[in-house]
């Protein structure tokens, strides 16, 4: 069963939230990063993107960048703008978009249950973006950023957070400039505290790694480096957890994780799509956007024309939870035969686009001449996620986008 504790959260005072709240660290570049952070002295970004306050072309992964982010939460704790609340305990962490709110449960989840397998994962990690995260929480001694967390839904819990939801004004309560709600309650009653960590521990057989892959391995694998240094080493040091928000499965909704590739492999328009043709019923759809309509129909960009793509039967096997996937498909069908791009996670020529972007982005980079061609998916479903991560098997890299991402810096959780 999950093991879900609560903990002294490090939080900003209230009035400071808004602005030191900030998105992921890897849905960004550096100046983008630089530009959400102008005109915010306080933001998480100088901590999670803290190249942003070295000279311009600061390589991210060196030294001078790790040491910054350390001297910058360092001076944050200093001035007050986090400070840790003497006791633990749980935090509701709810998101409104689209006039729709998820809530979850911010917690520490175990080690010991992302070690065992009670912690389910469903994609690969790149191991360069494992390392640089490993790196950050080891300097900092801190899970900084939360990572996001589904479990199969428990009634008790969520009639736990809809009475505090509905007796209690939030600590922290306001919408981002992406017109994103965030909304933030301290658990405070003990008695509550108590009752969450042994509904978990008795109704919740497993957790599942929804979002922050990289971010999850990196806590966790640093947890076990600092548990094998310790002679003295008991389980229940801090490093033993990590920071995650919880949500229920049901309340959780998977947007389309989108590709851009930078060449035709030495193909000519012509002869790539003729190629296609062999798997794909092809379709031209002019210069309008052209949306995917359900499982295994695909769009494609190319040369300033949407094209539908939908895959010829024989293509795919609907009884294999991974063959069936439209990430499958395009990689077996399109990406490693034709364009020979046969290792996801590490090849250069293709990169993801998340769907909150819009398939607009996807014009935008093919348009510009730094991508030849885009395909945009019909998102996965939650089932099959769940059903992927029960079996043991793993997606493919960047095949689910969740949305809206959680706002690093409302709370934080020290190693120590």
């Amino acid at each position: 069963m999950a093991v879900v504790k609560p903990f002294r959260g490090l939080r900003p005072p209230y009035a400071l939230a808004e602005d030191l709240a900030c998105l992921p660290y890897d849905v960004m570049n550096t100046e983008e990063a630089a530009q959400m952070a102008e005109g915010k002295e306080c933001s998480l970004l100088h901590i999670t993107r803290s190249e942003i306050d070295l000279p311009a072309g600061t390589d991210t992964h060196s030294d001078e960048v790790y040491n910054k982010s350390v001297e910058n939460f360092g001076l944050w704790q200093t001035n007050g703008w986090l400070v840790q609340d003497e006791k633990p305990h749980f935090y509701i962490y709810a998101q409104t978009m689209e006039g729709r709110t998820q809530y979850g449960i911010a917690g520490c989840a175990s080690v010991d249950d992302y070690l065992s397998g009670v912690i389910k994962k469903h994609e690969l990690t790149r191991p360069d973006k494992e390392q640089d995260r490993m790196v950050h929480v080891r300097v900092n001694n801190a899970n900084i950023e939360p990572v996001f967390f589904t479990y199969p839904a428990v009634a008790e819990i969520d009639e736990i957070v809809s009475k505090i939801v509905a007796d209690e004004k939030p600590v922290y309560d306001f919408t981002a400039e992406d017109g994103f709600g965030h909304h933030f309650w301290v658990i405070k009653d003990s008695k509550t505290n108590k009752l969450i960590e042994k509904l978990f521990a008795e109704k919740v057989p497993c957790t599942y790694v929804a979002d922050g892959h990289h971010r999850t391995a990196a806590a966790a694998l640093v947890g076990k480096e600092k548990r094998d240094a310790n002679p003295n080493h008991t389980g229940k040091e801090e490093y033993n957890f990590f920071l995650a928000v919880h949500f229920p499965d049901n309340q959780l909704r998977i947007i389309d994780y989108n590709r851009t590739v930078k060449d035709l492999n030495g193909l000519t328009p012509g002869q790539f799509l003729a190629r296609l043709d062999n798997s794909f019923i092809i379709e031209e759809k002019g210069t309008s956007i052209c949306k995917p309509e359900k499982l295994h129909n695909f769009s494609m960009y190319l040369e300033g024309i949407w094209y539908s793509l939908t895959a010829r039967e024989g293509t795919f096997n609907d009884d294999d939870p991974i063959d069936v996937l439209d990430v499958t498909i395009l990689t077996n069908q399109i990406l490693s035969p034709v364009l020979d791009i046969q290792d996801l996670r590490r090849s250069k020529r293709i990169d993801f686009i998340g769907g909150i972007r819009g398939l607009g982005e996807l014009e935008k980079r093919v348009n510009s001449g730094e991508m030849k061609v885009a395909f945009a998916l019909y998102p996965v479903s939650m089932s099959q996620l769940i059903t992927i991560a029960d079996s043991g098997n793993i997606m493919p890299p960047k095949t689910t986008w969740f949305e809206p991402k959680l706002r690093s810096g409302l709370v934080i959780h020290l190693l120590d």
